[in-house]
């Protein structure tokens, strides 16, 4: 069963497919050590990591699990990150929510609007009632985008990543259609 990626605009933003030609601006964000300081896995250093993670975001939509998002500024295009929707059961109705900025987008608000408009969709169109997250416990950033969302922390997984030999904790957040209809009403 395939889940076309949506294409979803905002009152600022364009959340739409991955594309080839977004590439570098993808391989520019995530070869970045500021950006992935509290990622799962260490900065990219080879650009066929870029082509490898469009792959996928196709491989999501065949394989009907979930959508990656490019997410850019209506202004003037710019790459701004990513947002996702992924392992989608439609027999659970739930998903996970993902999402990675630049530099650039934080502090402005652009991580909370793409989150509202990838949930609104995941909530109206794949019919959720639940939405996971996860965040590193020291990504103040991110924390703030979830709860602004309307997520609700709901526990930690200790010492859950090891990356190039630093352990850290991460926060785990729900979301329940009846707190998105709740917030949204």
């Amino acid at each position: 069963m395939t889940l076309p990626t949506p294409t979803l605009h905002t009152d600022r933003l364009l959340l739409r497919p991955f594309d080839d030609s977004d590439a570098d601006a993808l391989f520019r964000q995530q070869s970045d050590p500021t950006v992935l300081r509290y990622w799962d896995s260490p900065p990219w250093v080879d650009r066929a990591r870029a082509d490898q993670f469009i792959a996928t975001c196709r491989d999501l939509e065949r394989e009907g699990s979930g959508a990656r998002l490019v997410v850019t500024r209506h202004a003037d295009g710019e790459f701004l990150g990513w947002v996702s929707l992924t392992r989608w059961n439609p027999m659970f109705r739930s998903a996970s929510l993902g999402y990675c900025y630049g530099e650039a987008a934080w502090g402005r608000g652009h991580g909370t609007e793409a989150a509202r408009a990838v949930l609104r969709w995941g909530f109206e169109t794949l019919d959720l009632n639940r939405v996971q997250a996860e965040a590193d416990t020291r990504n103040i950033g991110s924390t703030r985008v979830l709860e602004k969302s309307g997520f609700v922390r709901e526990g930690t997984l200790r010492e859950d990543c090891i990356v190039d030999g630093v352990i850290s904790d991460s926060h785990v957040y729900g979301l329940l259609r009846r707190e998105w209809e709740q917030q949204v009403a």
